[in-house]
């Protein structure tokens, strides 16, 4: 490796119950729990990858994953953990409306608490495997259609993944996916300097 690195740092946003918690634990191979337990404030992981830039240069990018409560009772404290975000991860649970149609507040909540500066997301629909199980699970095409507006309302790429933290579905693919936007945005900044 050449001595090329990144630090980001990451927030998982959305209601609680939605799931947050359970992806990162996925994430980080600590596996699927149940009973659900609440996260008190904040919860802290980090992982390292390498990547290579257009130029081919060797990279070590370091994530700071930040998984921030989504009980109202914390808003204060999670105020403080918007500072120098690089990217969000915004999830919803695909059984609950209401999750979903509380995205635009925790935007709203980053942004305000962010210095107005909107970063790279992606919207993840977790509880994918319930789809089946379930009906009026809210349609894929919700969140992509949200994550289109997003993108031209705010002028920065939001994408968006069907995930299950439950059986890993796409967990990997929801982190990666933010985590190569936030590197080829701070590439291509750095390569025009």
């Amino acid at each position: 490796m050449s001595g090329n690195s990144l630090s980001c740092k990451i927030v998982l946003l959305g209601d609680a119950r939605v799931g947050k918690t359970s992806l990162r634990r996925t994430f980080f191979g600590e596996g699927f729990q149940k009973p659900y337990e609440v996260t008190i404030g904040a919860d802290f992981a980090a992982k390292r990858f390498g990547m290579n830039d257009k130029k081919d240069q060797n990279w070590m990018v370091t994530s700071n994953i930040w998984d921030l409560s989504g009980q109202n009772k914390f808003k204060i404290i999670r105020e403080t953990y918007y500072k120098g975000v690089s990217g969000a991860l915004m999830v919803y649970d695909i059984s609950r409306q209401e999750t979903f149609d509380s995205i635009q507040t925790w935007i709203n909540e980053l942004v305000d608490n962010n210095k107005e500066h909107m970063v790279p997301m992606v919207i993840i629909a977790n509880k994918a495997d319930l789809m089946e199980e379930m009906e009026n699970t809210i349609p894929a095409e919700k969140g992509r259609e949200l994550a289109i507006k997003l993108t031209e309302e705010y002028d920065q790429p939001v994408q968006f993944i069907e995930a299950s933290a439950k059986t890993g579905h796409n967990v990997g693919a929801s982190f990666e996916m933010l985590i190569a936007q936030i590197f080829n945005d701070f590439v291509t900044n750095v390569l025009n300097q």
